[in-house]
C-alpha cells in the first residue's frame, strides 16, 4: 500500500478561481411588494444594498451567516454608541458583497427614538446613495 505524496512533481494541487457573482436578478418592486421583471448591474446592486440593510443577520437560516446587518440589538442603547455601531455594522454588512468597494460620507439625523443615517456606497458600477433608519 502506497503513501500519499507530500512533495514532488506528481502532487496535483487543486486550483481555485474567484469569480464575481452575476448581477442579473429578479427585480423587486418594494412599494408594490412584488417581483416585477429582471434587473442587473447598478440597479441590482441598489436592490442588494436594500436587502442587506433590511435582513437581520442570523435571523433567517436561508441566508448565509455573513448576509444581512445586525441593527436590532441597538434598541435601548445610548444614541452615541448606537450611531458609531450603525456605521461599523452597516459597513461590515455591505463589504461582504464583492461589488462594493467602500462606504463613506456618513450623515446622521437623530430623532426622539430613532436614528436616520445617510451614506454613500462606492461600487464597481459607481456611487449609490443609501439610507437606513433604526429605532433606538
Amino acid at each position: 500500500m502506497g503513501t500519499l505524496p507530500t512533495t514532488g512533481e506528481n502532487l496535483d494541487l487543486i486550483g481555485f478561481e474567484l469569480e464575481e457573482q452575476p448581477s442579473y436578478t429578479h427585480k423587486l418592486d418594494i412599494e408594490g411588494q412584488r417581483v416585477a421583471g429582471m434587473t442587473d448591474k447598478r440597479e441590482a446592486l441598489r436592490q442588494a444594498v436594500y436587502l442587506i440593510l433590511n435582513v437581520e443577520r442570523y435571523a433567517y437560516p436561508i441566508y448565509s451567516r455573513n448576509y444581512g446587518s445586525e441593527l436590532v440589538d441597538l434598541i435601548g442603547q445610548p444614541m452615541d454608541y448606537a450611531m458609531s455601531e450603525m456605521k461599523r455594522r452597516i459597513t461590515d454588512a455591505l463589504m461582504q458583497d464583492d461589488r462594493i468597494t467602500g462606504v463613506d460620507d456618513w450623515n446622521f439625523e437623530t430623532g426622539r427614538k430613532s436614528v436616520l443615517v445617510r451614506f454613500t456606497v462606492y461600487t464597481i458600477y459607481g456611487e449609490l446613495e443609501a439610507t437606513k433608519e433604526v429605532e433606538i
